[in-house]
């Protein structure tokens, strides 16, 4: 164990093999298990249990009462089994927040792993299933659940209480209202909401916010129209979305997502 014992509350329990960067801070009460690695810069408050392996990159704040790398709540999962919690960089984990080691069953695919990005705030006591990955800058609100298997892109964000079933995808730049219920998958730019959620517009503002232009915007909208207020059946919108997207890489990206969807939202 490498760690500066000035940063680290004599209360703090850390098991030997734990690998903590010098400048590492651990508040009172703390549980840093077997396996556990956290980079330069890190901040882990009081009474936060970190059950390994997992690794945590640089600079993340994680605070009180949170539990990370936990085994999963999936009934086949067991302790034996090589399954992780991988965290990237400048993550802001809040309160109570809870964060489940992978499973064997996307082993393939995933190693087994829950991952999460970089510079995501995750609010109090949302909470992460095992399997999910998460991108870059996304905001989960308070009370956010995600199921088992669930993937988000990148700058989402998700209001409070929203609950996402296993498996779904959200796409970059979604947008999901207070209380929404996800039962599809939600393309890049959307904004849904409801239970179960449905899709209502564009995500027009996140998008202004994230320097989008207005003709950027209005080819995102016409392809949104498409597929959602067309009443055209999906084979025959993927083949329209295929023309609009040479002139536009944000319909590819929607194209893209569509034709990777399980289950649309719709």
């Amino acid at each position: 164990m490498s760690v500066s014992t000035v940063l680290i509350h004599p209360t703090a329990i850390i098991d030997p093999s734990a690998k903590l960067h010098a400048s590492v801070e651990v508040g009172p009460y703390t549980i840093i298990g077997a396996g556990v690695e956290i980079g330069e810069g890190t901040w882990i408050g009081p009474h936060v249990v970190l059950t390994g392996p997992m690794i945590i990159g640089k600079n993340n704040k994680i605070y009180q009462f949170a539990s990370i790398g936990e085994l999963s709540q999936d009934l086949t999962a067991t302790r034996d089994q090589p399954t992780s919690t991988v965290i990237g960089d400048n993550n802001v984990i809040r309160e109570y927040v809870t964060i489940q080691r992978g499973t064997m069953k996307e082993a393939e695919l995933k190693n087994g792993e829950t991952r999460i990005g970089n510079q995501n705030l995750i609010m109090a006591y949302c909470h992460v299933a095992h399997d999910c990955w998460i991108g870059d800058g996304n905001i989960f609100a308070n009370n956010t659940s995600l199921a088992g298997h669930v993937h988000i892109g990148n700058t989402v964000v998700m209001g409070g209480f929203t609950l996402i079933y296993q498996f779904m995808k959200i796409g970059d730049h979604a947008f999901t209202a207070y209380s929404s219920a996800i039962t599809g998958d939600v393309p890049p730019f959307v904004t849904v909401s409801g239970s179960p959620a449905e899709p209502r517009i564009i995500n027009k503002e996140g998008l202004k916010r994230r320097g989008f232009t207005s003709d950027d915007m209005g080819k995102i909208e016409d392809a949104f129209k498409l597929i959602y207020r067309s009443g055209k059946v999906l084979a025959d919108v993927k083949i329209e979305l295929a023309e609009m997207a040479k002139d536009s890489v944000h319909v590819q990206q929607m194209l893209d997502f569509i034709n990777t969807s399980r289950r649309l939202a719709r």
